[in-house]
């Protein structure tokens, strides 16, 4: 990776409350414009790790930089030039559309024409141009959602940390953020964000995979795919999934729950095929179908928790 065209870069970074250590040695690096994924499960260290890089909390070991800023000696000019929207949407409810923009603007120093021109942008991008007196609170999630962002980005900041965005949002928002996450990065913004969905991180074009505190894999979500999967996935529908994942997991295979359907992690499947239908079958669990699918990177993250 070309030096100059870092965006974020970290190594060994580690923070520690007390005896319990939140994020151990993890390093990584962040092309400009690209969009990076930091996904794991809740208490995984996704958020202690972005507070970090945002300046909001010093890290006890190892060091970083942001935008070309040290993260433990520079953390102030850090604040200045990046955007953060936590999953908590950060505006103030009680404000309405406008003030909460014309708060924002002044906290990131946005002035005079500027500051008119990117208040008439954040309307336009959160649909919310005839709705700029309305009250924050009353806004539907997905709305005051593209509103949070649009405050994060008014002064067009080169990396933005989106830290579990899309938390209690419904699909469709979800999708229609992810648009503006991807236009963000085709006009060179920089795109951290943390999530717990595997269907988002599909989306990223690398990812670290973060469990209790340690990268346990990086790439691309086809890399990780291919590295991390050597074995085959089947994906097996019957009439009463939740006792078939227990007779599977009984009888010794790795089988986990998918919607309404079952994923088996398996070394051959010619032999597994038989011995999982002869299981159900003993158990009087009807069988409807078992194929072989593509890995997702839910299977992916699966296994490497399993092996962790």
């Amino acid at each position: 990776m070309n030096e100059n065209n870092i965006a974020v870069k970290v190594e060994g970074l580690t923070r520690t409350f007390g005896d319990f250590t939140a994020v151990e040695r993890i390093s990584f690096s962040v092309s400009r414009g690209e969009i990076y994924g930091f996904l794991g499960p809740n208490g995984a260290g996704k958020s202690t790790t972005i507070k970090m890089l945002c300046g909001l909390l010093l890290p006890t070991g190892g060091n970083g930089t942001v935008g070309g800023f040290d993260i433990v000696k520079e953390s102030e000019k850090i604040k200045k030039t990046i955007g953060y929207m936590s999953q908590k949407f950060s505006l103030y409810d009680d404000l309405s559309v406008e003030e909460n923009i014309t708060f924002f603007s002044g906290m990131y120093g946005v002035t005079g024409k500027n500051k008119k021109e990117r208040k008439e942008w954040v309307l336009e991008m959160s649909g919310l141009k005839d709705k700029r007196a309305v009250i924050t609170k009353t806004l539907p999630g997905g709305i005051k959602q593209r509103l949070a962002l649009g405050c994060a980005l008014l002064h067009e900041p080169p990396v933005i940390f989106l830290d579990e965005p899309t938390s209690g949002v419904d699909p469709v928002s979800r999708r229609n953020f992810w648009s503006l996450i991807y236009e963000m990065a085709k006009g060179g913004t920089t795109v951290f964000v943390t999530t717990h969905y595997m269907d988002e991180a599909e989306h990223c074009d690398r990812l670290a995979l973060i469990y209790r505190g340690k990268i346990i894999a990086e790439g691309t979500p086809t890399e990780l795919k291919v590295q991390y999967m050597s074995r085959y996935v089947l994906e097996i529908e019957t009439d009463r999934t939740f006792e078939a994942l227990e007779v599977l997991n009984r009888s010794g295979f790795e089988t986990a729950l998918f919607g309404s359907l079952l994923h088996a992690v398996v070394d051959d499947t010619k032999t597994a095929v038989p011995e999982i239908e002869k299981e159900l079958e003993k158990a009087d669990i009807k069988v409807i179908r078992i194929d072989k699918i593509m890995p997702s990177l839910e299977d992916v993250f699966v296994t490497l928790i399993e092996s962790a």
